[in-house]
């Protein structure tokens, strides 16, 4: 490993442990706590894990976080068996001045998305590189039915962008992924919905109607939120 990649390694441990440190205080027996996916989530997993005893169960966004969790002696529960979720913790690929997201670097945007939706407050925890003026530097993933793939991709050429299939990938939904390059996102909001309203998306990863409600950012001389 790259001196590079220790070093945030070491940020998005900062960031998790703040995390779990700002959710602590609100927790309860009774408490469901929403979990994302991929490595700054998995640094908040097991942090949470030292905390297991102050909630009740984790709704998880995919298979891989279930499974850790439930590694760690975390009960995860489906979310259509809870009435509530308290807070969902996750990582993204990048932020904006706004708190506008990309996310699904991972390939679990919807189930993401969802996860987020169903909880009172959205924590999104980061390193300092993941912050960008405008979205769109980081390639944006598109979950889309595979019997739809070309026609999809055609879509999202003629607004601009450059689509490529993840090779060798399906999501837990048993979809494909669509990365789609050289697309600047001055407007998340509105790009959010034109995406989604194309025939055979099932989601994408800009998450503007469902933006951040804090953002952790771990930086070199300390943890901030924006």
């Amino acid at each position: 490993m790259s001196l590079k990649a220790r070093q945030q390694n070491i940020l998005k441990l900062q960031a998790a442990k703040a995390a779990v440190d700002l959710i602590r205080p609100k927790l309860s027996s009774d408490s469901i706590v929403g979990v994302g996916t991929g490595s700054t989530a998995n640094c908040f997993i097991d942090a949470l894990a030292e905390i297991k005893n102050h909630f009740d169960a984790a709704v998880a966004s995919s298979q891989s976080s279930a499974e850790r969790l439930s590694q760690l002696g975390i009960k995860v529960l489906e979310l259509n068996a809870v009435n509530e979720v308290l807070v969902y913790v996750d990582g993204a690929d990048e932020v904006d001045p706004n708190r506008a997201l990309i996310k699904g670097g991972g390939g679990a945007l919807t189930r993401e998305k969802i996860v987020a939706a169903s909880a009172q407050e959205f924590i999104c925890i980061v390193d300092e590189s993941k912050l960008v003026d405008m979205l769109g530097k980081f390639p944006l993933p598109v979950e889309v039915i595979p019997m739809a793939r070309g026609l999809v991709a055609r879509d999202l050429t003629a607004m601009g962008g450059q689509p490529i299939l993840r090779s060798g990938f399906s999501t837990d939904n048993g979809n494909l992924i669509l990365d789609v390059r050289e697309f600047l996102i001055p407007d998340p909001a509105a790009a959010e919905t034109a995406i989604n309203n194309l025939v055979g998306c099932v989601c994408n990863g800009i998450f503007a109607a469902q933006a951040a409600d804090q953002v952790i950012v771990a930086r070199p001389d300390g943890v901030t939120l924006l």
